[in-house]
């Protein structure tokens, strides 16, 4: 049995939400219980602090890092956008914690896994823009979930999605087309550069992109793969990569924190 003391640690981004006096720090389970699941490694909350708390200082002590979905959206100055519709739902303590967290991780190469808002946020962090309602762009589909539905079918798989050949996700699954869930409005406008597109679904809604020049492993999906099994056919091996590349992290820096 592995020394529990020598497990890798991965960050998982939080929301900042209303709480009954003060602001609460909040992720849903399903992103903490997927790392020790299926990733092999020790989940640590990563609180939406903003600027209180440097990013570099986070990323030194992190050997991946996992931003999660969430119901907000990011907000639209932040790629030069036009002001959301009334009521849209944003987390402004959020967008000052993850957008400068990716970008000193990438920076410092810790391997990314980017999950639903997380594909939106590594696009906007990068360079990149939104559609804010991706089911008003003319040509695509509706790819809002029906929130009357149990959660179980919410998250069954919707539609389908190519796979980019010659990339990271076609090495990993090793197929042209896989069916995936489907939660979200925002999604890619303008692609950030350096990005590669790695899935798109049938109306040309990017799926899935990667950074080819990153020192790190980085991958991320607009789907959700770590519910309601991380470790299903389609999940497990974008997990399993992305804990290769922890543990691998990991032994590099105790390699260099070692005494010659």
């Amino acid at each position: 049995m592995s020394d529990p003391l020598s497990l890798p640690l991965v960050g998982v981004t939080a929301c900042q939400q209303p709480g009954k006096h003060l602001p609460e720090h909040r992720v849903g389970e399903k992103y903490l219980a997927c790392i020790p699941a299926a990733v092999g490694a020790v989940p640590m909350i990563v609180p939406a602090l903003g600027t209180r708390v440097d990013p570099r200082a986070i990323t030194a002590h992190l050997d991946g890092l996992l931003v999660t979905g969430s119901p907000s959206n990011v907000e639209p100055h932040h790629y030069e956008g036009t002001p959301s519709a009334a009521g849209t739902l944003h987390d402004p303590a959020r967008d000052a914690t993850t957008l400068p967290l990716i970008r000193a991780a990438v920076a410092a190469g810790v391997p990314l896994l980017c999950i639903c808002r997380g594909i939106q946020e590594l696009n906007v962090a990068l360079g990149g823009s939104l559609h804010q309602l991706v089911h008003t762009v003319p040509g695509r589909f509706d790819h809002r979930s029906n929130k009357a539905l149990p959660v179980e079918e919410r998250y069954g798989p919707t539609h389908p999605v190519a796979i980019a050949p010659g990339g990271l996700l076609a090495r990993l699954l090793g197929r042209e087309q896989v069916m995936v869930n489907s939660l979200h409005a925002q999604g890619i406008d303008r692609i950030a550069p350096g990005l590669r597109v790695e899935a798109t679904a049938d109306d040309g809604t990017i799926e899935a992109v990667s950074l080819p020049s990153a020192k790190g492993f980085l991958l991320a999906v607009q789907w959700h793969p770590e519910w309601p099994d991380p470790n299903g056919p389609v999940s497990r091996p974008l997990f399993a990569a992305f804990g290769d590349a922890v543990r691998a992290h990991a032994r590099d820096k105790r390699r260099v924190a070692e005494p010659a």
